[in-house]
């Protein structure tokens, strides 16, 4: 019911002050979400976007009441282009000399090929894992290392108690939604097709990502865990869907801990399975 009353063409409010800004198209398979966090007269954005959808961003910032200038930080919890290639666009609108990027050090490096017109702030060594607004409210920075970048993290609000979690539980899914479909009849589903209960399998994407974009099981289970430390309202991924209830959180969490392969081992596993199929082999 709650996606029947959404409107994607506008800003969505997922909670107070909380926007997510991005583009939909319902069947492009993966999906970018950037959020936008409001207090006072201060803003900050997450993940700002790709070049092609800046114009979409921007628009749906100002429709939040935002104006360009009002943006103190731009938050990239990665380095790819899916979250950072509009970072130019954006320091040329919002032309304040207030603006700073932040991010971690592994990942600033890379930034700077994007642009080197802003102050890079690395949450660890400069911000000591915390930025604050003049309100004195505080996001906090979880290291999440190799899921899957070097230097990858996630943002935690500790207002709304949103944890914006980057790639982790993100997903492959050509009928995207902007809230989970994930419910208690998911709690032991095999992630097969067709589903038993006639509803498309959000879980297969979601696993079929992190098998491929992850770098291990290890680096995934440490990011899970410290996942599992914080309290939590809702989690906002940069891909995939947005994890609103208690039984979504728990149940993607239970189906990521039982992936029996991830990233090089995946890899080893599929190339070990072509190579004994070889006709050198048989």
């Amino acid at each position: 019911m709650m996606e029947e009353r959404l409107n994607y063409d506008e800003p969505i409010e997922i909670a107070e002050g909380i926007f997510w800004v991005g583009f939909s198209d319902t069947y492009a398979g993966f999906h970018c979400n950037p959020y936008l966090i409001v207090d006072g007269q201060e803003a900050v954005l997450l993940d700002s976007g790709s070049r092609s959808d800046f114009s979409t961003v921007m628009l749906k910032i100002m429709r939040a009441g935002v104006a360009p200038n009002q943006i103190r930080r731009l938050i990239y919890h990665h380095y790819d282009p899916d979250l950072c290639a509009n970072l130019p666009h954006m320091e040329a609108l919002i032309h304040s000399k207030d603006l700073r990027i932040i991010s971690h050090y592994e990942n600033n490096l890379f930034i700077n090929y994007y642009s080197t017109a802003s102050p890079k702030d690395c949450i660890e060594k400069d911000l000591g894992f915390e930025y604050r607004f003049s309100s004195g409210r505080r996001l906090t920075f979880i290291l999440t290392p190799y899921a899957h970048c070097p230097g990858s993290f996630m943002t935690y609000d500790t207002k709304t108690k949103i944890l914006f979690s980057s790639d982790i539980f993100g997903g492959y899914d050509t009928h995207w939604n902007l809230y989970t479909q994930i419910g208690e009849e998911c709690r032991n589903c095999a992630a097969s097709l067709p589903c038993p209960h006639q509803k498309r399998c959000e879980i297969q994407g979601m696993l079929e990502f992190h098998r491929r974009s992850m770098t291990s099981t290890a680096a995934l289970n440490y990011a899970l865990d410290r996942i599992e430390e914080l309290d939590i309202s809702l989690i906002a991924p940069q891909h995939g869907s947005i994890l609103h209830t208690p039984i979504s959180r728990q149940i993607a969490i239970q189906q990521l801990r039982a992936l029996d392969s991830v990233g090089i081992d995946y890899y080893l596993k599929e190339v070990g399975a072509d190579a004994a199929q070889s006709p050198e082999n048989q």
